[in-house]
């Protein structure tokens, strides 16, 4: 159930740090201000104080790797419990009958004893050459 709403949330979490992050105004666009049009000293502009979207992208991707461990953690937990294979490699085998054949003997069919004949119309093989 926890699990189901961590991937939920997880899933929630990344979405909306790709739209965060793809709705923001890159450094790289500054650098046309730096060659005549802008005020800055340096080449990709004035840092400033950081914006909205700065900090709710930062919240989000500590909150997405939060989650990450999260789901990492329970992975791990569902690890160390014995699987299938595991639990009924270390059974003894045991032969599963049905309910209505149980503690009778199964009737197997009837085998003629000795060589069958070939039928008539199939020839007989040539004597080897030697």
């Amino acid at each position: 159930m926890i699990e189901t709403i961590l991937v939920v949330v997880h899933v929630l979490l990344a979405a909306a740090l790709i739209g965060l992050v793809l709705i923001q105004h890159g450094k790289g666009a500054d650098a046309g201000a730096a060659f005549g049009s802008g005020a800055s000293a340096t080449v990709f502009g004035a840092r400033g104080a950081t914006s909205f979207l700065s900090r709710s992208t930062a919240i989000l991707a500590t909150l997405f790797f939060l989650t990450s461990l999260a789901l990492a953690y329970y992975a791990m937990r569902a690890a160390d419990q014995a699987g299938v294979v595991t639990k009924t490699r270390s059974e003894p085998a045991k032969a599963r009958v049905p309910a209505q054949l149980q503690g009778q003997a199964p009737e197997l069919p009837v085998v003629p004893e000795g060589k069958p004949e070939a039928p008539a119309e199939v020839p007989a093989a040539p004597p080897a050459k030697q």
